[in-house]
Protein backbone atom coordinates (compact mmCIF):
# COMPACT_ATOMS: atom_id res chain seq x y z
CA UNK A 1 0.00 0.00 0.00
CA UNK A 2 1.40 3.39 -1.01
CA UNK A 3 0.71 6.02 1.65
CA UNK A 4 1.31 9.74 1.23
CA UNK A 5 2.45 12.00 4.06
CA UNK A 6 -1.01 13.51 4.62
CA UNK A 7 -2.62 10.09 4.96
CA UNK A 8 0.19 8.90 7.22
CA UNK A 9 -0.15 11.92 9.50
CA UNK A 10 -3.92 11.44 9.78
CA UNK A 11 -3.50 7.74 10.53
CA UNK A 12 -0.96 8.48 13.28
CA UNK A 13 -3.18 11.13 14.85
CA UNK A 14 -6.01 8.63 15.31
CA UNK A 15 -4.11 7.51 18.42
CA UNK A 16 -3.64 11.03 19.79
CA UNK A 17 -4.70 11.88 23.33
CA UNK A 18 -7.26 14.34 21.93
CA UNK A 19 -9.13 11.60 20.06
CA UNK A 20 -9.01 9.19 23.01
CA UNK A 21 -10.22 11.86 25.45
CA UNK A 22 -13.10 12.87 23.17
CA UNK A 23 -14.22 9.25 22.76
CA UNK A 24 -14.11 8.79 26.54
CA UNK A 25 -15.77 12.05 27.58
CA UNK A 26 -18.38 12.34 24.79
CA UNK A 27 -18.77 8.82 23.42
CA UNK A 28 -17.84 10.20 20.01
CA UNK A 29 -15.11 12.27 18.39
CA UNK A 30 -15.43 14.75 15.56
CA UNK A 31 -11.65 14.66 15.18
CA UNK A 32 -11.72 10.87 14.76
CA UNK A 33 -14.35 11.23 12.02
CA UNK A 34 -12.25 13.79 10.16
CA UNK A 35 -8.98 11.89 10.52
CA UNK A 36 -10.46 8.55 9.47
CA UNK A 37 -11.64 10.22 6.27
CA UNK A 38 -8.14 11.58 5.63
CA UNK A 39 -6.38 8.33 6.50
CA UNK A 40 -5.14 5.63 4.15
CA UNK A 41 -7.71 3.05 5.29
CA UNK A 42 -10.13 1.47 2.84
CA UNK A 43 -13.35 2.53 4.55
CA UNK A 44 -15.45 0.34 2.26
CA UNK A 45 -13.68 -2.84 3.36
CA UNK A 46 -16.01 -5.38 4.96
CA UNK A 47 -13.37 -5.96 7.65
CA UNK A 48 -13.87 -2.43 9.00
CA UNK A 49 -17.24 -2.81 10.67
CA UNK A 50 -16.61 -0.96 13.93
CA UNK A 51 -14.47 1.88 15.20
CA UNK A 52 -12.34 -0.76 16.97
CA UNK A 53 -11.62 -2.41 13.60
CA UNK A 54 -10.47 0.92 12.20
CA UNK A 55 -8.02 1.41 15.07
CA UNK A 56 -6.64 -2.11 14.57
CA UNK A 57 -6.23 -1.52 10.83
CA UNK A 58 -4.59 1.87 11.43
CA UNK A 59 -2.01 0.37 13.77
CA UNK A 60 -1.26 -2.35 11.22
CA UNK A 61 -0.49 0.34 8.65
CA UNK A 62 1.73 2.27 11.05
CA UNK A 63 3.66 -0.89 11.94
CA UNK A 64 4.74 -1.35 8.33
CA UNK A 65 8.39 -0.49 7.68
CA UNK A 66 9.31 3.19 7.65
CA UNK A 67 5.77 4.18 8.74
CA UNK A 68 6.48 3.28 12.37
CA UNK A 69 5.97 6.09 14.86
CA UNK A 70 6.31 6.42 18.64
CA UNK A 71 2.88 4.90 19.32
CA UNK A 72 3.87 1.71 17.48
CA UNK A 73 6.83 1.37 19.84
CA UNK A 74 4.75 2.14 22.94
CA UNK A 75 2.20 -0.46 21.85
CA UNK A 76 4.96 -3.04 21.37
CA UNK A 77 6.53 -2.29 24.77
CA UNK A 78 3.13 -2.49 26.44
CA UNK A 79 2.37 -5.85 24.83
CA UNK A 80 5.79 -7.50 25.02
CA UNK A 81 7.26 -6.06 28.24
CA UNK A 82 4.44 -4.84 30.50
CA UNK A 83 1.98 -7.64 29.71
CA UNK A 84 4.49 -10.19 28.38
CA UNK A 85 6.86 -10.19 31.36
CA UNK A 86 4.86 -8.44 34.07
CA UNK A 87 1.24 -7.48 34.72
CA UNK A 88 -0.72 -4.51 36.01
CA UNK A 89 -0.70 -6.24 39.41
CA UNK A 90 3.08 -6.48 39.66
CA UNK A 91 4.39 -3.50 37.70
CA UNK A 92 3.68 0.15 37.06
CA UNK A 93 4.13 1.93 33.72
CA UNK A 94 4.94 5.63 33.46
CA UNK A 95 4.78 7.60 30.23
CA UNK A 96 6.06 11.10 29.49
CA UNK A 97 7.61 11.11 32.98
CA UNK A 98 9.49 14.34 33.62
CA UNK A 99 13.19 13.99 34.38
CA UNK A 100 14.78 17.41 34.70
CA UNK A 101 14.08 19.22 31.44
CA UNK A 102 13.39 15.93 29.63
CA UNK A 103 10.42 13.60 29.46
CA UNK A 104 11.00 9.85 29.47
CA UNK A 105 8.98 8.09 26.76
CA UNK A 106 8.10 5.09 28.88
CA UNK A 107 9.29 3.54 32.13
CA UNK A 108 8.32 0.33 33.88
CA UNK A 109 8.74 -0.06 37.62
CA UNK A 110 8.88 -3.59 38.96
CA UNK A 111 11.79 -4.54 41.22
CA UNK A 112 13.73 -1.66 39.71
CA UNK A 113 13.09 1.45 37.63
CA UNK A 114 13.73 0.80 33.94
CA UNK A 115 13.32 3.50 31.30
CA UNK A 116 12.80 2.89 27.58
CA UNK A 117 13.80 5.72 25.26
CA UNK A 118 12.13 5.26 21.88
CA UNK A 119 13.93 6.09 18.65
CA UNK A 120 11.48 5.24 15.90
CA UNK A 121 12.15 5.32 12.18
CA UNK A 122 10.84 8.90 12.17
CA UNK A 123 13.17 10.10 14.95
CA UNK A 124 16.69 11.50 14.89
CA UNK A 125 19.37 10.80 17.49
CA UNK A 126 20.22 14.47 18.01
CA UNK A 127 19.02 14.66 21.62
CA UNK A 128 19.97 11.13 22.66
CA UNK A 129 23.14 12.00 24.62
CA UNK A 130 21.36 14.58 26.78
CA UNK A 131 18.37 12.29 27.31
CA UNK A 132 20.49 9.38 28.51
CA UNK A 133 22.49 11.64 30.81
CA UNK A 134 19.27 12.89 32.42
CA UNK A 135 17.80 9.40 32.82
CA UNK A 136 20.82 8.19 34.81
CA UNK A 137 19.65 10.43 37.65
CA UNK A 138 16.34 8.58 38.13
CA UNK A 139 16.43 5.12 36.52
CA UNK A 140 18.64 2.19 37.47
CA UNK A 141 18.36 0.61 34.01
CA UNK A 142 18.24 2.45 30.70
CA UNK A 143 17.30 1.00 27.32
CA UNK A 144 17.10 2.61 23.90
CA UNK A 145 14.46 0.91 21.75
CA UNK A 146 15.11 1.41 18.05
CA UNK A 147 14.50 0.13 14.57
CA UNK A 148 17.19 -1.37 12.36
CA UNK A 149 18.01 2.04 10.89
CA UNK A 150 19.21 3.36 14.27
CA UNK A 151 20.67 0.37 16.13
CA UNK A 152 24.30 0.68 14.96
CA UNK A 153 24.39 4.41 15.64
CA UNK A 154 22.85 3.96 19.09
CA UNK A 155 25.44 1.29 19.95
CA UNK A 156 28.19 3.70 18.94
CA UNK A 157 26.77 6.73 20.77
CA UNK A 158 25.53 5.21 24.03
CA UNK A 159 27.80 4.13 26.89
CA UNK A 160 28.32 0.35 27.27
CA UNK A 161 26.03 0.16 30.32
CA UNK A 162 23.08 1.48 28.27
CA UNK A 163 20.94 -1.33 26.90
CA UNK A 164 19.77 -1.47 23.28
CA UNK A 165 16.60 -3.22 22.11
CA UNK A 166 15.58 -3.82 18.50
CA UNK A 167 11.94 -3.73 17.41
CA UNK A 168 11.94 -5.96 14.35
CA UNK A 169 9.67 -5.67 11.34
CA UNK A 170 7.82 -8.70 12.73
CA UNK A 171 7.07 -6.77 15.96
CA UNK A 172 9.49 -8.79 18.07
CA UNK A 173 11.64 -7.03 20.66
CA UNK A 174 15.13 -8.51 20.91
CA UNK A 175 18.08 -7.52 23.08
CA UNK A 176 21.09 -6.23 21.18
CA UNK A 177 22.85 -5.20 24.39
CA UNK A 178 21.68 -5.68 27.97
CA UNK A 179 21.50 -2.71 30.32
CA UNK A 180 23.60 -2.68 33.47
CA UNK A 181 21.99 -2.02 36.84
CA UNK A 182 23.31 1.37 37.98
CA UNK A 183 21.27 2.50 40.98
CA UNK A 184 24.55 3.91 42.33
CA UNK A 185 24.25 6.78 39.84
CA UNK A 186 20.80 7.88 41.02
CA UNK A 187 20.42 11.52 42.12
CA UNK A 188 17.85 11.82 44.94
CA UNK A 189 17.31 15.52 44.19
CA UNK A 190 16.35 14.73 40.59
CA UNK A 191 13.93 12.10 41.87
CA UNK A 192 12.39 14.76 44.12
CA UNK A 193 11.98 17.12 41.16
CA UNK A 194 10.23 14.35 39.19
CA UNK A 195 7.57 13.39 41.74
CA UNK A 196 4.69 14.93 43.67
CA UNK A 197 5.11 16.32 47.17
CA UNK A 198 2.94 13.61 48.82
CA UNK A 199 5.05 10.95 47.07
CA UNK A 200 8.22 12.56 48.40
CA UNK A 201 6.77 12.41 51.91
CA UNK A 202 5.98 8.70 51.51
CA UNK A 203 9.55 8.04 50.34
CA UNK A 204 10.96 9.76 53.42
CA UNK A 205 8.75 7.70 55.73
CA UNK A 206 9.80 4.56 53.87
CA UNK A 207 13.42 5.47 54.59
CA UNK A 208 12.75 6.27 58.23
CA UNK A 209 13.31 9.98 57.69
CA UNK A 210 11.25 12.70 59.30
CA UNK A 211 8.92 14.61 56.97
CA UNK A 212 9.44 18.38 57.38
CA UNK A 213 6.67 19.99 59.44
CA UNK A 214 6.51 23.31 57.61
CA UNK A 215 3.89 25.32 55.67
CA UNK A 216 3.20 24.20 52.11
CA UNK A 217 5.01 27.26 50.77
CA UNK A 218 8.25 26.06 52.37
CA UNK A 219 7.80 22.32 51.87
CA UNK A 220 9.71 21.85 48.60
CA UNK A 221 12.69 23.79 49.94
CA UNK A 222 12.80 21.66 53.08
CA UNK A 223 12.34 18.47 51.08
CA UNK A 224 15.36 19.40 48.97
CA UNK A 225 17.41 19.81 52.12
CA UNK A 226 16.48 16.30 53.28
CA UNK A 227 16.76 14.59 49.88
CA UNK A 228 20.22 16.11 49.34
CA UNK A 229 21.67 13.85 52.03
CA UNK A 230 19.93 10.61 51.02
CA UNK A 231 21.82 7.69 49.50
CA UNK A 232 21.16 6.82 45.83
CA UNK A 233 20.35 3.10 46.08
CA UNK A 234 17.99 3.34 49.04
CA UNK A 235 16.21 6.34 47.51
CA UNK A 236 15.78 4.45 44.23
CA UNK A 237 14.27 1.44 46.01
CA UNK A 238 11.90 3.63 48.04
CA UNK A 239 10.86 5.51 44.89
CA UNK A 240 10.01 2.26 43.09
CA UNK A 241 8.00 0.98 46.04
CA UNK A 242 6.15 4.29 46.40
CA UNK A 243 5.34 4.93 42.74
CA UNK A 244 4.09 1.37 42.26
CA UNK A 245 1.41 2.31 44.79
CA UNK A 246 0.70 5.92 43.82
CA UNK A 247 0.81 5.36 40.03
CA UNK A 248 -0.86 1.94 40.17
CA UNK A 249 -2.59 1.01 36.89
CA UNK A 250 -4.44 -2.06 38.14
CA UNK A 251 -7.79 -0.16 38.28
CA UNK A 252 -7.51 0.05 34.46
CA UNK A 253 -7.32 -3.74 34.05
CA UNK A 254 -11.01 -4.13 33.19
CA UNK A 255 -10.94 -1.21 30.73
CA UNK A 256 -7.86 -2.55 28.96
CA UNK A 257 -9.42 -6.01 28.57
CA UNK A 258 -12.54 -4.46 26.98
CA UNK A 259 -10.60 -2.50 24.34
CA UNK A 260 -9.01 -3.74 21.10
CA UNK A 261 -5.29 -4.54 21.36
CA UNK A 262 -4.47 -1.46 19.29
CA UNK A 263 -5.84 0.84 22.02
CA UNK A 264 -4.41 -0.83 25.10
CA UNK A 265 -1.30 1.37 25.17
CA UNK A 266 -3.49 4.45 24.77
CA UNK A 267 -5.72 3.40 27.66
CA UNK A 268 -2.66 3.16 29.90
CA UNK A 269 -1.10 6.45 28.83
CA UNK A 270 -4.04 8.86 28.44
CA UNK A 271 -5.70 9.83 31.75
CA UNK A 272 -9.35 8.70 31.61
CA UNK A 273 -11.83 9.12 34.45
CA UNK A 274 -13.32 5.89 35.75
CA UNK A 275 -16.80 7.30 35.01
CA UNK A 276 -15.81 7.55 31.33
CA UNK A 277 -14.56 3.97 30.91
CA UNK A 278 -17.90 2.61 29.73
CA UNK A 279 -18.36 5.49 27.31
CA UNK A 280 -14.97 4.79 25.69
CA UNK A 281 -15.73 1.08 25.34
CA UNK A 282 -19.10 1.90 23.80
CA UNK A 283 -17.57 4.40 21.38
CA UNK A 284 -15.09 1.90 19.93
CA UNK A 285 -17.92 -0.60 19.39
CA UNK A 286 -19.82 1.95 17.27
CA UNK A 287 -20.53 1.11 13.62
CA UNK A 288 -17.75 2.77 11.64
CA UNK A 289 -20.01 4.38 9.05
CA UNK A 290 -22.14 5.85 11.84
CA UNK A 291 -18.96 7.16 13.48
CA UNK A 292 -17.93 8.88 10.27
CA UNK A 293 -20.96 11.14 10.76
CA UNK A 294 -19.58 12.42 14.09
CA UNK A 295 -17.80 15.20 12.23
Amino acid sequence: MKVNSTQLSATSRLFSSTVIRELASKGKSALFARLIGESCLDLNSSSLARVADAFDAALSVLRAGSHRDEYVYKAALTEKILFGRHSLKTACMLTEFRVGSRKADLAILNGSATVYEIKSERDSLTRLDDQLKAYRNVFSKIYVVAGENHVDAVLAKADPDIGVLLLSKRRQISSVREAAYRADLICPLTILDSIRTPEAAVILRELGEEVPNVPNTAMRTELRRVFARLGPERTHDAMVKTLKRTRNLQPLESLVSDLPNSLQAAALTVPIRRADHGRLVGAVQTDLHAAMRWA
